[in-house]
């Protein structure tokens, strides 16, 4: 889980601007929007609409907006009509890149995530280039402080849960997108508040990148993750601490 921990530590180093969180609010009621449009509004019926209403939450977006967006995709508020599309490709030093999309013009975008990956030093591939190397998975960080990983290697077993690993200040859970919510409550009943919750696309293998490289790749997904369409960007990079630290 290299490349989402080490990303995910990396953002969380940079400030959030109201542009950048503007941005994520736009691309979080896209994606209440389409999760509403394929099951309906009702979230508790509904397991991606209560995914993507829980992830709008975690950015602090406000209740009326992620309202609209479930109006919005049942077509009570008009239609908004996104098509879902994978982006593959190759960054600096040879990381494979996963990227999914919410779209209303897929020659836009197409042309845009091309030219983004040209102009970081990557190169975008055809369909099925990287998809094999990614898996999806339930990922839940839980900072350190306050935690035990005795407690938490439990807690894993109990549901099902793959591994509890430690990594920086805290630590990650892995598990099957089945267990995930099942994951989920065990933690909440032992009053453990993870820092981050999510199903994500893991890597079955990583390659290590330092020095220019590292800083390219990162200006590369940096460029992807800003595009408007793209929802969600998986590498399999991996760094050392002290490139970490550098990089933060």
């Amino acid at each position: 889980m290299a490349g989402h921990s080490h990303w995910a530590r990396i953002k969380r180093a940079k400030s959030v601007t109201d542009a950048r969180r503007g941005k994520a609010w736009s691309k979080l009621a896209r994606a209440i929007i389409v999760a509403a449009r394929g099951g309906g509004g009702d979230p508790s019926a509904n397991l991606a609409l209560r995914y993507a209403i829980e992830a709008a939450r975690a950015e602090n977006m406000p209740k009326d907006t992620i309202e609209r967006a479930i109006k919005k995709g049942t077509g009570e508020l008009g239609t908004e009509q996104y098509v879902e599309l994978v982006y593959e490709g190759y960054g600096p030093g040879g990381v494979a890149i996963y990227c999914t999309a919410l779209t209303d013009n897929r020659t836009r975008t197409a042309g845009e995530v091309k030219n983004i990956f040209e102009r970081h030093g990557g190169n975008l591939s055809a369909p099925g280039a990287v998809a094999w190397m990614f898996g999806k998975r339930g990922v839940v960080r839980v900072p350190a402080a306050g935690a035990d990983e005795e407690a938490l290697t439990a807690v894993a077993l109990e549901v099902g849960a793959d591994d509890v690993r430690a990594d920086g200040d805290g630590f990650e859970i892995s598990c099957d997108p089945a267990v995930f919510d099942a994951l989920r409550k065990a933690l909440s009943e032992q009053n453990v508040t993870p820092e981050t919750a999510e199903i994500t696309m893991v890597a079955s293998s990583t390659v290590r990148v330092e020095g220019e490289k590292a800083q390219k790749l990162m200006k590369l997904i940096e460029a992807l993750e800003d595009q408007d369409d793209i929802q969600k960007v998986y590498a399999n990079f991996e760094l050392s601490e002290a490139e970490m630290q550098r990089l933060t």
